[in-house]
């Protein structure tokens, strides 16, 4: 598999995981000292994703338009991401959508390819924020 097809795969792979709610799938994903969702280090992201999503119900992101440079041991991704978010509980019937792109960085490892940096910029969304939040006690 080449460099450019293992970060679309590793891409996938945490998508997927986000839906699927596997944390330590999301926190393998990156670099222990990575920066991502306005946070630092693996463990503030996942806390940071986690919360945000905790109210939520089933969420999808899907993924496109993949741009990949790779240099040495370094790599760049642009994606486009199309993500749905179904509201639960007091929400159930409403939803968010927002579509934009994640500009991506990523590292080299012995375990494969990790994220040292990610940033989504959202450029379009539909319905109510509200859907988000931690998951209630």
């Amino acid at each position: 598999m080449s460099d450019r097809d293992d970060i679309a795969e590793r891409l996938a792979e945490l998508a997927a995981a986000i839906d699927a709610r596997d944390w330590e799938s999301v926190r393998a994903a990156f670099l222990p000292n990575a920066h991502g969702y306005r946070k630092d280090g693996a463990e503030a992201i996942v806390r940071q994703i986690s919360d945000h999503l905790g109210a939520c119900g089933p969420t999808q992101h899907l993924l496109g338009n993949h741009r990949i440079t790779v240099d040495g041991d370094t790599a760049r991704s642009l994606t486009y991401a199309r993500v749905h978010h179904s509201g639960a509980g007091a929400m159930a019937g409403k939803f968010f959508e927002c579509m934009g792109e994640y500009d991506d960085r990523w590292v080299r490892t012995p375990e494969g390819w990790r994220l040292s940096s990610r940033v989504f910029d959202m450029r379009i969304f539909l319905g109510d924020f509200g859907v988000f939040g931690p998951a209630e006690s």
